[in-house]
């Protein structure tokens, strides 16, 4: 009995001891083997598991977009406020995929990313086909980009708009003012003032956005230095833009926007991008999770469009008006454009009141990311931005009216995209269920090994214990032998052998 109690407390001693052994491998090795996963398949590596989601975006992009219609054109071309309506969404499904991919030695990797939009009638609240009326865009912002030109070259515009029957607003169909239509005032222009709306063809607000890569990107893989994958090395061909009066507004920073580096922590990420011209920096709000997934949500600072009086650094982004825009004159050919948050959110309330119809709110007009913090990859998002055009009466140009200045939202867009369905899947299930099952199993060995070793020693002590109990029981037996002598012939105790009395 005793020999089985030790060997049972042996085997529970091993068992404990290989359960805790086994935990502290795995709470030691796991996650260096988890890291050394992430590294592996996140880097730009055609071997790695993002390689492809990163080449062919796999994610259903849809980019819905709003107008702003003027109810009020004629009163406002005699000094009134304008009087906006909101009319969309018009929602355009979207593809994007990368061509020219070539690696170079440095451990970077170019591309070109070009985008393809389809309209999607059954997600969209109108047709392409429906009138808006809108500024007349290339007549008003010509007419503020030739405000300090002599004033017979005004006089001269003046009346090449009359005789082309030009107003200051138009009517036209979504799908002109978005994708282009052919205005024979772009050649006028040009012929009374070389150069100043340097491209030909039709004019359109997206028109250059379809079919067209958003310029050449150079960046890390994250082969020598995980740490930088997919951050920013060149955009063209320059490590800096020159489209504004500060070195560091220059700077293109971050990634290119799509990804980021692995093993992220919560305080902000950067990307460049080519449709604002600069580089922007989203800060950390919260934790969240997504299907699942833990996430870190980062959204806009109210100071990303904070004019420099507001927000020093920002002086290089100027000359500035109101905080909350940002002029985008000097890299869309000094036309009087403006990008801001949609309805002018965050921004100074003088933008909202100087026009009727605007209703700022932060579940549907700001912009975020959700991030899977160890491995970079966006997993939810939404990027909003509105486009805003500077009028006003240009002296000499009698087509201005009585237009008091103002910024007048065209329109506001919104990039929307989220990992699913087999993608999503896989995502959850490498990086997520598994790396958790065996945290888990870390913590069930290590817990196993109490109870087992307790056991052990628990058993091992009682066996200790029935052996010295034995062993004294023995000892104690064989000594009343040698305590009593033998005795004497003619005693009256001659013949007794022990407590019990001779029966015989």
């Amino acid at each position: 009995m005793a020999a089985a109690r030790r060997r049972l407390s042996v085997g529970l001693g091993l068992a404990g001891a290989a359960c805790a052994l086994l935990g502290v491998c795995m709470l030691l090795v796991g996650p260096v083997i988890i890291k050394e996963q992430v590294v592996k398949n996140v880097r730009i590596d055609p071997g790695s598991m993002s390689f492809s989601m990163w080449k062919d975006i796999p994610v259903p992009f849809y980019m819905s977009v709003y107008l702003f219609e003027v109810l009020n054109p004629k009163e406002t071309l005699q000094g009134a406020k304008p009087a906006l309506n909101q009319r969309g969404p018009y929602v355009y499904r979207e593809f994007r995929y990368k061509t020219n991919i070539t690696f170079h030695d440095n451990d970077t990797v170019s591309f070109l990313e070009y985008r393809q939009l389809f309209f999607q009638p059954d997600m969209s609240n109108g047709s392409e086909e429906e009138h808006i009326v809108v500024p007349n865009i290339l007549m008003m912002g010509a007419a503020v980009m030739m405000e300090n030109l002599p004033n017979f070259v005004k006089f001269l515009l003046s009346g090449a708009l009359a005789g082309l029957k030009q107003e200051a607003f138009m009517n036209r169909t979504v799908k002109e003012i978005l994708w282009g239509y052919d205005d024979p005032l772009l050649d006028t222009i040009n012929t009374i003032v070389p150069g100043l709306i340097p491209f030909k063809g039709k004019f359109g607000l997206f028109v250059e956005l379809n079919n067209s890569n958003s310029g050449l990107f150079t960046v890390y893989t994250g082969m020598k230095n995980i740490s930088r994958v997919h951050m920013v090395d060149s955009w063209n061909g320059l490590k800096k833009v020159n489209y504004w009066q500060s070195s560091e507004c220059n700077m293109i920073n971050g990634t290119a926007g799509e990804m980021w580096p692995p093993f992220m922590s919560p305080t902000s990420l950067e990307f460049y991008s080519p449709d604002a011209c600069r580089s922007m920096t989203l800060v950390y709000e919260q934790s969240r999770k997504f299907e699942g997934v833990p996430t870190y949500r980062f959204v806009a600072p109210k100071t990303l469009f904070a004019n420099g009086t507001d927000y020093p650094p920002n002086e290089g982004f100027c000359p500035c008006m109101q905080s909350g825009i940002q002029n985008i004159s000097t890299c869309r050919l000094k036309a009087p454009m403006f990008i801001s948050h949609p309805h002018f959110y965050n921004a100074d309330p003088a933008l909202v009141d100087a026009v009727e119809g605007l209703h700022p709110s932060k579940d549907q007009h700001a912009l975020f990311l959700d991030v899977h913090p160890m491995t970079g990859i966006p997993m939810n998002c939404s990027i909003k931005l509105q486009l805003n055009q500077y009028i006003k009466r240009v002296s000499g140009i009698i087509q201005t009216g009585k237009i008091k200045p103002v910024v007048l939202p065209l329109l506001w867009f919104a990039e929307s995209g989220s990992i699913e369905g087999a993608v999503l899947k896989q995502f959850y299930t490498n990086l997520v269920l598994i790396p958790s099952l065996l945290d888990y199993l870390q913590y069930i060995f290590l817990g196993l090994s109490v109870p087992l070793v307790i056991s052990a020693a628990v058993l091992m002590a009682r066996s200790q214990d029935h052996k010295i109990t034995e062993s004294l029981r023995l000892e104690g037996t064989s000594g009343g032998d040698l305590v009593h002598p033998p005795a004497q012939a003619g005693s009256p105790k001659a013949g007794y052998s022990g407590p019990c009395p001779d029966v015989s």
